[in-house]
């Protein structure tokens, strides 16, 4: 294998002159601890250092690429990624969770059943454009869209006005031709993942590129079209034309994660259409629900589309207290403030 076939270039090749001397090369899957590693000198099952495995270090995620010691298969370094795809830890800890690492495209996959939701999509196109790769969103199952009474074209219009420089591909992944428009997004090296809930069908799309059934599927449940877990490990697969594709397991919860100083700006640049009306409400901190002058509630946007912004707002403004040090000793110090004045004027009884 050539380090170019597998999505090398001089960003990386830039980063070993400070690296331990070793061989290059990328993660291709992880399994509790151990991970398969593709190199110009084939695959290997490869551990992780002790310099890894201590607080801060920078663990391997698939997609990464990597430094393994010379003479055994032995991840010394992960090399700083070019993209990054991340949500925040499914649980109370405030902790980061990479899904996938060093992509070009990242294909959203919504099935256009009874679990389509517009929001879960603007979810994941905020998760794109914090993680700095290009999304492409794959409208999958036209097939039912007759059966479930969809106006096609209409659908695929609303989702192009969710942010109109994505492109937005209608497909089948029962039908092999319906997919061409996906091969035709890449070049020979680059790689995409695939990012959906569960039973939106990216296994079946996966198999279908490959023209091989290498990953397991599961028929939906009828009530609600909700799909059991049948991927459980990311992967990467090399494809017919020279690229490579990841499948992700599905996705329960889509909570953000941002890494930038400024976390709102991503969320922003997804939602451009309510900033630019907000750019001309009379308040500059308008909230946008019952202020005097707010242009964007004047515009009468769909209110579902403002709600689930202002609830991404919320997400990352905790998200940023959490994780900000100057910030969170700034909001401890609110809350002392106000606390303190409580306890000096506490409420008057009653005569």
């Amino acid at each position: 294998m050539f380090l170019e076939e597998l999505g090398w270039s001089g960003f990386f090749e830039s980063q070993l002159a400070n690296a331990p001397a070793g061989i290059p090369g990328r993660v291709a899957s992880a399994n509790h601890g151990r991970f398969t590693v593709w190199s110009e000198t084939g695959e290997v099952d490869a551990s992780v250092s002790g310099v890894l495995r201590k607080p801060g270090a920078l663990w391997p995620a698939v997609g990464d690429w990597v430094v393994l010691r010379p003479d055994e298969a032995v991840i010394e370094q992960v090399l700083v990624r070019k993209t990054c795809v991340s949500r925040k830890q499914p649980e109370r800890e405030v902790r980061e969770q990479v899904l996938a690492s060093n992509i070009d495209v990242l294909f959203i996959v919504s099935g256009l059943d009874k679990d389509y939701n517009p929001r879960r999509i603007e979810r994941f196109l905020v998760m794109a454009q914090e993680s700095g790769a290009r999304p492409v969103v794959l409208l999958n199952k036209t097939d039912m869209a007759g059966e479930l009474g969809l106006d096609l074209p209409g659908v695929v219009a609303s989702v192009q006005q969710l942010s109109p420089q994505i492109a937005v591909l209608p497909i089948s992944a029962r039908a092999d031709a319906d997919l061409l428009p996906i091969a035709a997004q890449l070049g020979p090296g680059e790689t995409a993942a695939l990012i959906g809930s569960s039973g939106v069908g990216k296994s079946t799309i996966l198999n279908r590129l490959l023209g091989d059934e290498r990953q397991r599927t599961h028929e939906v449940r009828t009530s609600d079209s909700r799909g059991r877990h049948t991927t459980t490990t990311r992967q990467i697969f090399r494809m017919p034309g020279g690229w490579l594709l990841m499948d992700l397991p599905g996705l329960r919860e889509v909570q953000l994660w941002s890494n930038a100083e400024q976390p709102k700006q991503n969320l922003e640049a997804s939602f451009d259409d309510i900033q630019a009306l907000a750019a001309e409400c009379r308040f500059r901190d308008c909230t946008h629900s019952a202020e005097p002058g707010c242009a964007v509630n004047a515009a009468k946007l769909d209110p579902a589309r403002l709600a689930n912004f202002q609830k991404m707002q919320k997400e990352l403004a905790h998200l940023e207290r959490k994780t900000n040090p100057r910030l969170a000793k700034e909001t401890r110090a609110k809350w002392n403030a106000i606390e303190k004045s409580v306890r000096s004027h506490p409420k008057r009884k009653d005569s």
